[in-house]
């Protein structure tokens, strides 16, 4: 997010809670992942197709410790969070979280992706003047910058 664009509240409570889903996951607090994730859940995966790791674990299909999502960063950007965290140099992986009224409705898992976010709507002339470009967020994954990864962008 532009330094200069103040951090909304609803911003600040929709980090909170994506921030409290990571530590209910660690923690094997089932009741508290329930809570805050929708029944309907809409979901989008891009990676190989064995590391659908967050899916399982939300399914219930593996355990909450069977693969450790450690998030090294955490960004509101309107109504989305953006969580990103890497392992070592070979795993790198980033979600981003929709919600709506507290309650998360969509979730989008990118697996060794680097991932772009860019604003759709044309820049105001004051933006432009200013410098700014339409980017809002960017992978930032330290350990593998020399290695190739696909890149995506997700336009909002």
């Amino acid at each position: 997010m532009d330094a200069m664009s103040p951090v909304s509240d609803s911003e600040k409570i929709n980090v909170a809670t994506v921030d409290g889903l990571y530590k209910a996951l660690a923690s094997g607090d089932t009741k508290k992942v329930t809570e805050v994730v929708g029944n309907d859940l809409e979901w989008w995966f891009h990676g190989p197709p064995n590391c659908h790791h967050m899916m399982r674990v939300l399914t219930g299909e593996s355990t909450y410790n069977e693969f450790e999502f450690e998030p090294r960063s955490i960004s509101g950007i309107g109504d989305r969070v953006i969580v990103e965290g890497y392992e070592g140099a070979s795993v790198y992986w980033v979600h981003v979280w929709s919600l709506n009224n507290g309650a998360i409705t969509q979730f989008r898992e990118y697996f060794n992706t680097w991932l772009t976010v860019r604003e759709l709507r044309p820049l105001s002339r004051m933006v432009r003047r200013r410098g700014s470009s339409s980017t809002l967020w960017r992978s930032q994954p330290r350990d593998l910058f020399k290695r190739s990864l696909p890149a995506l962008v997700l336009a909002m």
